[in-house]
């Protein structure tokens, strides 16, 4: 069919295109004038020859030669184109029955007679029917003309008349035919005549040269090939239809010529309308019309022509663009229906299910734009089918492969979505049964068991499980294989497994509740004698009885109401140990709770990481995204997003499933981040590249590049969102293990967890420092030679130092300057803070290096006069001396804590080193009573500290220290001074005196003794047999008890109780009344004195003189 449409079309535009031709050819041939009058207007000037429009009796047309005395001066041209072109305007018809012609030459001579018809019997070019002569009216030339003509006539070769007047011109040709001037009444004016003339053959040369325009150009219709593409055809349209308005134009304008010139012929009518028009006249109104009326045929045929090529280019152009949209809509369609073959639909909680289910939707609100745009395609197609359109062989299994496509998305997108709905029904009434089994946990453990030792409160409690347990039926799942036979279309194996766990877990909970249940039906019975859990003596127990001791007594007091009371039917043992386990149950549902939080969000850190680095990572090495990148971004890819594929390959490959493989016992996961703690040390070269990524961010933040990337990934958040994840997480991790370590204590994995806990800390806090660290400025050495950071701060720092013996202090003594100490193994810098403009990380602030001490020559002054924020740090012998103050007095213990076992470290290692030392070289004799040197970093009250007094007034020393081994519910652990000036004049101590060289908790546990103290910091009870002190109680040491602990009265509140002897030190400060903490030996290098006259000093073994 489309075929034959094709053929009808190709035929009616040949057609059409041949009956132009014929029409244009016609024009083109017609009058094929060899002379136009503006050719010959000169010769025509002249007038010896006219063409007035008569006829003779037998209608020949008749040519007059008025009376022209040059005649014989003209040249034989001039006479033959004349006759040529007077000839050549009569018809055809008229042509052939010949001319006649009327010499009028009644002025002349006869020789001049002669010579003319000679001249006009050589020259006359058509078919000659008379020729009349007016001969000479005067008397001698009329009379040699009747003689000479009788001789001469042969001569002539034409039929010759001689007229001696007009009347006799009358009987050959009307008068009505002859001009005035020859005794009729024609009117003939010679200038309207050549006027009219040159009119009518300029309009026949514009018709004729119009015709060739429109047969050329219909030739160039008729053989155009139609062009492959739209673009192609829409510029062939464009020009065929301005060389078409062209031709009508050029069309219009002869018309209107035409019309004018007409009118102008015409016009003798128009004046008179009695007016007889001439032969000659008549013959050129009837050419004008002719002319006109092909014009008018030759633009009726063009214009059928034209409107079936235009309408072959337009069903060309709609093809093309139909073929186009084809290409681009089918394109569209390959790569929605690869998404949603790649698309997963399998989805393992609630949660994942409805985002799995919102991209979906995603996926189906795109489709849906590509399906109407396909759909918007073939119904198109139809329509240029039901046009009769050329190609419909073309179109037609177009339109039937994108049916079908659509057909397929469609069914595609219906049958996961199916899918997910069912899923999620599944997923949510297995949410919904876990939900009423936790809450039911929830319940069970909110119960308060005193409560339910009465009747009432246990009939109550009875009640509220009773009406719990009537929710069953509306939340949880009752028969397995229906559950799975209702859902087996989107069953998998985790599916299978949580169906398994939350039956399993219904059954616990029911079991629970079962339990429960007797328990309290059994309390809520009448009970005549209620068994109460007190001891069987009514008297007070000693005060001076230890925790352990008490413990016992109850267990032992106990056991004998047990075993007295046997006949009672409830006993509170059972009921304890019930309630331990609902404990432990509702305990395991909460590290389960946190074990589920650590994994899913693991699992969505690894989809973000993984989203970023394909999102945008890998779009930057994408050539046909280059042209969007900024010039700042090239070859700036690590520094943009780090090592963040290092971190998401651990993540993936390693750590993920490492956390999966403790699903099951959540209490043991920090054994997982203990076996991976020094991989997760990859967080810190992430934090510290992330100013630099920062910076480079907000350089690049507006360009296209990433809003094309981020409207690809249809992400509401920006790029530098996700480049803090990592951050975040790092973070993360350290809440989920306290979380998990509140709901683990007295499991297995207890230790670890609080050991993974304090690593991760760690870290965190090696990664502050290290984004301090790598902002100094101005160090001209190498930073990684000084050692591990272990603390960093910012103080006010005062300066003096000795010159000669006399103490210099700084200018700025009453100003301090502001100071950025970093504290690492080797050495301590001093620092100036700058604080920088910008925004985010452009505005951290950065240290500029102003001094440094090597921690083998500093010692310290833990207590500076006048502020209990002040320590000193001072190298030299004092010579120069730093004090420090800072922000709050538990900053300062701290420091002074750190500062003093890097101290004490290089103390031991210096004394190990000696000790060899003099082991090779010392004799093997026992007798031998020389000293041993012994380095120690203290210094006593003798000679040197009485020479210290002559240069400086003796500092007290208020409470200070901390113990680091303390609870962290502590507020500050202070303890008192120790005094720890050393004798310049002796060798040393050894080992065995020196008080650093044990364990300090164990030293000062063995000093502790009954008396009166003060206490400095607050502490709050852990247990109900503990005590809770304040700062500033007065609190009196009764008696040392079991596992280290001493009974403590409060002599403000009057309370008593237990604390640990290794928090007493810290806690407390001696009274002025009280005895000296002081060891038994009384030594001066053991001795904890609380003397106010001097400050603990620590100093470096540098500094010890042998």
């Amino acid at each position: 069919m489309a075929l034959n449409r094709v053929s009808q079309l190709c035929h009616e535009i040949t057609r059409l295109w041949l009956q132009l031709k014929m029409l244009t050819d016609d024009i083109v041939q017609k009058d094929d004038t060899p002379r136009y009058a503006a050719e010959i207007g000169s010769e025509l000037q002249k007038q010896f020859a006219i063409l007035p429009g008569g006829r003779g009796m037998n209608g020949s047309p008749v040519i007059v030669f008025p009376e022209f005395p040059a005649f014989s001066e003209l040249e034989e041209e001039e006479i033959q184109n004349v006759l040529s072109y007077l000839t050549s305007i009569p018809s055809v018809e008229a042509s052939g029955v010949g001319f006649i012609l009327v010499i009028d030459r009644r002025l002349d001579r006869w020789a001049a007679v002669r010579a003319t018809l000679l001249r006009i019997a050589g020259s006359f070019p058509g078919n000659l029917h008379l020729v009349l002569v007016l001969r000479p009216t005067t008397l001698f030339q009329r009379t040699l003309s009747d003689f000479l003509f009788k001789f001469n006539k042969d001569e002539f070769k034409m039929k010759v008349v001689m007229l001696s007047s007009v009347t006799e011109l009358h009987a050959y040709i009307d008068p009505g035919q002859l001009t005035k001037e020859l005794g009729g009444t024609q009117e003939y004016c010679h200038d309207s005549w050549i006027s009219h003339r040159t009119a009518i053959e300029a309009f026949a040369l514009m018709v004729k040269t119009t015709a060739q325009t429109l047969q050329a150009f219909g030739t160039e219709l008729a053989e155009t090939e139609l062009p492959n593409d739209a673009e192609a055809t829409t510029n062939l349209l464009q020009t065929h239809t301005l060389k078409k308005d062209q031709m009508k134009e050029d069309l219009q304008v002869a018309q209107s010529q035409g019309r004018r010139l007409l009118e102008c012929i015409n016009e003798p009518l128009q004046t008179d309308p009695e007016y007889n028009m001439t032969h000659d006249e008549l013959e050129n109104v009837a050419t004008v019309q002719r002319l006109l009326g092909q014009l008018d045929e030759t633009e009726t045929a063009f214009d059928d022509f034209w409107e079936r090529h235009r309408a072959k280019l337009e069903q060309c152009l709609q093809l093309r663009h139909f073929e186009q949209h084809f290409r681009e809509v089918r394109g569209q369609l390959d790569v929605m229906l690869e998404r949603l073959s790649g698309f997963s639909e399998v989805s393992v909680n609630p949660a994942h299910a409805e985002h799995v289910l919102r991209e979906l939707s995603g996926h189906e609100d795109k489709a849906r734009d590509v399906l109407d745009l396909a759909l918007s395609l073939v119904s198109e197609g139809d329509r240029l089918i039901e046009n009769s359109h050329y190609a419909e062989d073309s179109i037609r299994p177009k339109c039937t492969e994108l049916r079908g496509v659509c057909e397929e998305i469609t069914s595609t997108l219906r049958s996961k979505k199916s899918f997910l709905l069912r899923a999620m029904e599944l997923h949510h009434s297995l949410d919904k049964a876990s939900r009423w089994c936790e809450e039911g946990i929830f319940l069970l453990a909110s119960q308060p068991v005193d409560r339910c030792q009465s009747q009432d409160g246990a009939e109550a409690a009875l009640q509220e499980l009773e009406r719990y347990l009537d929710t069953a039926a509306l939340h949880t799942l009752t028969d397995r294989s229906a559950i799975c036979c209702q859902y087996e279309a989107v069953l998998n194996s985790q599916l299978r497994d949580q169906i398994e766990r939350v039956f399993q877990k219904q059954s616990s909970v029911q079991e629970m509740f079962e339990k429960r249940r007797i328990s309290l039906k059994k309390l809520a019975a009448k009970q005549t004698r209620p068994v109460q859990p007190v001891a069987p003596r009514p008297e007070v127990k000693s005060p001076h009885s230890s925790p352990n001791q008490e413990r016992k007594e109850r267990r032992y007091s106990a056991d004998n109401v047990l075993s007295k009371k046997a006949e009672s039917p409830v006993h509170n043992g059972g009921t304890r140990h019930a309630s331990l386990s609902e404990e432990e149950e509702n305990l395991a549902v909460l590290r389960r709770h946190v074990m589920n939080e650590l994994l899913e969000t693991e699992r969505a850190y690894v989809e973000e990481l993984l989203c970023v680095l394909e999102g945008y990572a890998a779009e930057m090495d994408n050539p046909a995204m280059a042209h969007l990148i900024p010039s700042n971004l090239h070859s700036k890819k690590d520094i943009l997003f780090g090592n963040m594929p290092e971190i998401y390959q651990f993540h993936k490959r390693t750590f993920l499933k490492d956390l999966e493989a403790y699903t099951d016992c959540p209490e043991l996961v920090g054994r997982c981040f203990l076996e991976r703690m020094m991989d997760l040390q990859i967080y810190e070269a992430y934090c510290q590249n992330k100013p630099r990524s920062e910076s480079l961010w907000r350089q690049c933040s507006d360009c296209a590049f990433f809003q094309e990337c981020q409207k690809k990934l249809e992400h509401k958040l920006g790029l530098d969102s996700y480049l803090l994840k990592p951050v975040q997480r790092i973070t993360k991790y350290q809440l989920l293990l306290k979380e998990m370590l509140k709901y683990s204590k007295g499991c297995d994995g207890c230790d670890d967890l609080q050991e993974a806990l304090s690593s991760i800390l760690g870290i965190l806090k090696a990664v502050n420092d290290s984004m301090h660290l790598i902002a100094i400025t101005g160090y001209e050495g190498n930073l990684s030679e000084l050692g591990r950071l272990l603390m960093q701060g910012s103080f006010s720092v005062w300066t003096e130092h000795k010159k000669g013996h006399a103490k210099v202090k700084d200018l700025a003594r009453f100003k301090p300057m502001q100071r950025h100490l970093f504290l690492h193994e080797k050495a301590l810098l001093f620092c100036k803070r700058r604080e920088e403009n910008g925004e985010g990380y452009e505005k951290a602030p950065s240290y500029s290096f102003k001094h440094s001490l090597s921690m083998s020559a500093v010692g310290i002054t833990e207590n500076a006069k006048g502020d209990n924020k002040k320590f000193e740090i001072w190298c030299n012998s004092r010579d120069e001396v730093f004090i420090v103050q800072a922000p709050t007095p538990e900053i300062k213990t701290a420091w002074v804590n750190e500062i003093r076992k890097v101290l004490t470290q290089q103390l031991r290692a210096c004394r190990d080193a000696s000790q060899q030392k003099s082991s090779d070289s010392m004799s093997p004799n026992p007798t031998n009573n020389s000293p041993s040197i012994s380095l120690s970093p203290f210094r006593n009250s003798g000679q040197k500290n009485q020479k210290k007094q002559e240069d400086k007034k003796t500092e007290t020393a208020p409470t200070a220290d901390s113990n680091s081994s303390s609870s962290p519910k502590h507020k500050g652990w202070n303890k008192v001074s120790l005094s720890v000036d050393a004798s310049e004049e002796n060798d040393g101590y050894s080992s065995g005196e020196d008080p650093m060289n044990s364990d300090p908790e164990d030293e000062v546990g063995k000093k502790l003794v009954p008396g009166k103290y003060t206490v400095v910091a607050d502490c709050e009870k852990t247990g109900p047999q503990e005590l809770s002190v304040k700062s500033g109680d007065m609190v009196q040491l009764i008696r040392e008890g079991e596992e280290g602990q001493w009974f403590v009265k409060n002599l403000r509140t009057n309370k008593e109780g237990w604390v640990a002897a290794a928090n007493l030190v810290s806690l407390l400060s001696e009274s002025k009344s009280s005895q000296s903490l002081s060891s038994s030996d009384g030594s001066v290098s053991g001795n904890l004195s609380t003397s106010s006259s001097c400050s603990e000093t620590y100093t470096s073994f540098s500094d010890i003189k042998p």
